[in-house]
């Protein structure tokens, strides 16, 4: 039975599926009491949601979405290739297997070749951070898999495939996620460049781009995961702001779920920061959310490694997450 979600702005850690007691009383102490989990295809199924929705409802922490790495990022999917037909079936049983555990939520990526980044460089005070270079840029990267250039799948390919594939894709889905009664929040290109190694990132690097793909999901069930970090990445290509995609987005009830995170400046080259240290005021990300009564999770991602220890950064921000939802909800 899938769960009531309450409404309101709630703030989430990503978390191991199977958390040491020391994750699980970290997680308990920064007082969050929700999590996003991954697992891949040799565990995931009903059983073993159902085995950790036990596990984290016995610590007082209740599953808010649960991602399947194996679908996720498929160029078998995103490229129509061989094996295809499959992965959707796969995909589809992952959203009957969420719904019959009762989690309500996961998160989905279109990109045929992966997330791309450079060298990792430093930000502030010297913390180090994933950066990305266009200049530099020669590979990108999924799970166990690399992509290279120039040409990752040995040829290029056109705007109205990646379209046409698309189209295909969601419109077998959709209906089985509204029958499961789960949620699809479909994540940002990282980075949102308009063509990498041959693949035109088409769809999911601008507003325009995701409000076609919505219209032709036509579900309620089929939104956006707000990647903050990689709208900022892509700045304006992105066709409308941060702020501004909030409020077309959350006014159409499309926003499920949110990245909280910061870069230095856009594309060609930026360097993921702390959520205080980028070019963007978090704090206006956080009551914007608030003024459309956003009641999907927040999570801190990509944090930069503070102190040598990167439970250090993700404690900072929480409690910063958290300042700002109550400084966003008095108004």
């Amino acid at each position: 039975m899938l769960p009531d979600i309450p409404p309101g702005i709630k703030v989430a850690v990503q978390a191991s599926p199977e958390p040491s007691d020391e994750e699980l009383a970290l997680i308990q102490q920064m007082g969050v009491e929700w999590v996003v989990l991954w697992t891949d295809a040799s565990k995931a199924g009903y059983e073993y949601f159902a085995s950790r929705r036990r596990l984290f409802e016995r610590h007082g922490i209740r599953i808010y979405g649960f991602g399947n790495r194996d679908v996720h990022n498929q160029d078998a999917i995103v490229l129509n290739l061989e094996g295809r037909d499959a992965k959707v079936a796969q995909y589809k049983q992952h959203l009957r297997d969420l719904g019959r555990a009762g989690i309500p939520y996961t998160t989905y990526a279109h990109m045929a070749n992966g997330i791309w980044s450079t060298a990792r460089e430093p930000t502030r005070g010297g913390a180090s951070a994933r950066a990305f270079d266009l200049a530099k840029a020669e590979e990108g990267q999924w799970a166990d898999r690399r992509y290279r250039m120039p040409l990752s799948h040995g040829r290029r390919y056109s705007e109205e495939e990646i379209w046409a594939n698309f189209a295909s894709f969601i419109r077998e889905v959709a209906p089985v996620a509204e029958e499961a009664g789960v949620k699809i929040g479909i994540h940002p290109d990282d980075p949102p460049w308009p063509e990498l190694a041959g693949i035109p990132r088409c769809i999911f690097s601008s507003f325009a781009g995701y409000q076609r793909a919505l219209d032709l999901a036509a579900s309620p069930n089929v939104g956006v995961c707000l990647c903050v970090g990689c709208w900022l990445e892509g700045g304006p290509l992105m066709g409308k702001d941060v702020i501004e995609t909030i409020h077309a987005f959350g006014q159409q009830g499309k926003l499920f779920k949110v990245h909280f995170r910061n870069v230095n400046r856009p594309l060609p080259h930026f360097v993921e920061t702390f959520i205080d240290s980028g070019y963007m005021d978090m704090a206006q990300v956080m009551r914007a959310l608030a003024a459309v009564g956003f009641d999907g999770v927040v999570i801190p991602d990509h944090i930069p490694l503070m102190g040598n220890d990167p439970r250090i950064g993700l404690a900072y921000s929480i409690a910063y997450m958290k300042a700002l939802v109550r400084w966003a909800n008095a108004g």
